[in-house]
């Protein structure tokens, strides 16, 4: 079987994946608590205005050896540490995210197929193609958020909510695969 013939699977599994997103996002209220006000947002503002589109991080030590100057030791004890994300000045724009979410799960999709077609005969059962496929969406939905909390401080919980998601979107593309091959 080629990536090609698994053409139905792949866009099925993007339409119901991006439906469930959608619904994940908008609907379930497990993600409503992921983002904190700061105390003083308009202190924050403008302390922030000004910076360029990019990611930054406070206080900023990209050289080791600079952790042996005791005054920028004193900064990482006395805090804050952040990373920030600065988005362009705009109001936000959901259709180029939709579109580029759409493509993501179209991408994840083709991965699905990639790996099924490689390690499965034409022929292969439902559960089969369930788990290869299934396997291989939750890789590609959930694991990069580990990192991140990992190495940048993300709440555990949010990884966790987002790992729960993963599962519901790798559920959901590997019973399409299954359904469809």
């Amino acid at each position: 079987m080629s990536i090609l013939s698994l053409w139905l699977p792949i866009l099925a599994s993007a339409i119901i994946v991006f439906v469930a997103s959608a619904l994940v996002w908008m609907v379930l209220p497990w993600h409503k608590s992921d983002f904190k006000k700061l105390p003083d947002e308009e202190a924050a503002r403008r302390a922030l205005k000004g910076l360029v589109t990019g990611h930054y991080m406070v206080p900023y030590c990209m050289d080791p050896a600079e952790l042996k100057n005791e005054a920028m030791r004193s900064k990482y004890i006395e805090g804050p540490q952040a990373f920030i994300t600065v988005a362009d000045n705009r109001l936000p724009q959901m259709w180029p995210k939709l579109v580029a979410s759409f493509l993501y799960y179209v991408a994840v999709g083709v991965a699905c197929a990639y790996m099924v077609s490689r390690t499965l005969p034409a022929n292969a059962v439902y559960l089969e193609v369930f788990r290869i496929a299934g396997t291989t969406a939750f890789l590609a939905h959930g694991l990069a958020y580990v990192q991140d909390s990992i190495w940048f401080s993300r709440p555990w919980s949010l990884t966790a909510k987002n790992l729960m998601d993963a599962l519901i979107y790798a559920l959901l593309a590997g019973g399409t695969f299954g359904w469809l091959v």
